[in-house]
């Protein structure tokens, strides 16, 4: 009885274990299949088909909810690429002096090249996106960027400075090309019109979908993903541990190819996978500040299988370090969760702001890590807008659910009337605030 007790155990760590590890590419997968569900680009829809670049031409709102902590800085320029037949090849223009970033992120969410102003300068350039067996001729004056996946997303961001700035943006972004390497150089390519799968499910967020899967879904869906979309040498072991309850690359998993035990223990498998990852995300990862959370290990994950679950869960697209650091706040300076039953103000001494080449904001969530409907529609506050600063030349942010009256609205970000928290976004960080020599303010609660 205790033998059987103990396999019994065995295989729920096992498929918990195996659960950790593929979440994020299963939600990688349901996100593309969301995203791409239109048969031509649609911008009001935010969507455009495979291989397609679609732009945002508007800051989200929160009836955005494709993505869990949008943000509200930059305009977006997204695609899903499909790298099994061919490589595409990604063409930017001279971008002046604003700042702009083209994440490239594999199918497990690991940044893999990020081409942009930090590390590829405002110049024109063209980038060839390859797969990981792919075999050419690279075009002259084309970069090559290999992925590890035939699964990419590209989250563009260029800096936007308000509404007002959104014509000299929607210029740039219509600069951006996104095409097959057959098609490169070709003046008459146009992206074609592709038939949509039926049973895409538009209503329901991915982080949700993936959620509600029945574990042998979620497993088999696993299977074929991966086969197209390896992991890498570095997982050699957990895979070889992971086949053990049927879960590898290109293998079925249903009720003919694994076995009865494995078939008794996957929702227990499932669910203590969930609960790993629920209780692991309320710990620290990172440098504490003032009751804030520095994340460290973003965009780069290694074996940390189980940070890389979390990080999908909340925050998926989240960027190198390098390119851009999150402090993220729950708590007030007395430890006290954040709710917006209550006023609260930060305050930044003279001289003391976010240190960054590029810009920085502080944007509202609420428990879903979506925006906050609010009546002045603000959704982030930061260095861009037309904040008001004390005669001493320090900076007093206001967060609280009711307006603080006109003359104070300037420096209001408005909150929910329950819970809430908080990610400040530093792009193009400076060595103090990567370093830990800058610190974030504590948020006071005033009332």
């Amino acid at each position: 009885m205790a033998q059987q007790q103990s396999d019994r155990g065995r295989l729920i760590d096992i498929e918990a274990r195996a659960s950790i590890f593929g979440f994020p590419l299963v939600l990688m997968d349901v996100t593309r299949a969301v995203s791409t569900s239109v048969p031509e680009r649609d911008e009001e829809k935010q969507k455009a088909p495979i291989n397609q670049l679609v732009h945002l031409r508007e800051f989200p709102d929160a009836s955005f909810t494709d993505v869990v902590s949008p943000n509200a800085d930059t305009l977006y320029s997204f695609a899903f690429l499909d790298l099994k037949a061919e490589p595409m090849v990604l063409s930017l223009p001279e971008m002046g002096t604003r700042y702009y970033l083209m994440e490239l992120m594999d199918a497990w969410t690991n940044v893999f090249a990020s081409p942009g102003t930090r590390t590829t300068g405002n110049g024109k350039g063209a980038f060839l996106i390859a797969g990981p067996t792919w075999k050419g001729t690279l075009p002259n004056g084309v970069v090559e960027i290999r992925s590890p996946t035939n699964l990419v997303w590209i989250i563009g961001r260029t800096q936007t400075n308000g509404k007002k700035d959104y014509a000299a943006v929607h210029a740039l972004q219509d600069g951006y090309d996104l095409r097959p390497l057959s098609a490169y150089g070709k003046a008459d390519f146009h992206a074609p019109r592709v038939a949509v799968a039926p049973d895409i499910d538009n209503q329901t967020p991915p982080i949700e979908q993936v959620a509600k899967m029945e574990p042998t879904e979620f497993f088999q869906r696993l299977n074929a993903l991966m086969k197209d979309n390896p992991p890498s040498p570095a997982d050699a072991d957990a895979v070889k541990r992971f086949g053990e309850v049927g879960v590898g690359p290109g293998k079925v998993f249903d009720r003919n190819t694994v076995s009865p035990e494995v078939l008794a223990t996957v929702d227990l498998g499932m669910t203590e996978a969930i609960r790993r990852i629920v209780i692991e995300a309320k710990r620290p990862h990172g440098r504490a500040q003032n009751g804030w959370e520095l994340h460290e290990g973003l965009g780069a994950y290694g074996t940390d299988y189980l940070w890389r679950a979390i990080v999908a869960r909340v925050g998926l697209g989240a960027n190198l370090p390098e390119d851009a650091i999150y402090p993220h706040a729950k708590v007030d300076a007395e430890g006290q969760p954040l709710d917006g039953k209550h006023r609260y103000v930060m305050r930044f001494a003279k001289g003391a702001l976010p240190p960054v080449h590029a810009f920085w904001s502080i944007s509202m969530y609420d428990a879903r890590q979506f925006f906050v409907d609010n009546p002045i529609d603000r959704y982030a506050i930061g260095d861009r807008d037309d904040l008001v600063f004390e005669p001493d030349g320090s900076l007093v942010l206001l967060l609280q659910h009711e307006s603080p009256g006109k003359e104070h609205e300037p420096n209001w970000l408005p909150a929910p009337k329950g819970s809430f928290n908080l990610i400040m976004r530093l792009y193009w960080p400076k060595a103090e605030a990567l370093d830990g020599r800058w610190t974030t303010p504590p948020i006071e609660r005033v009332r």
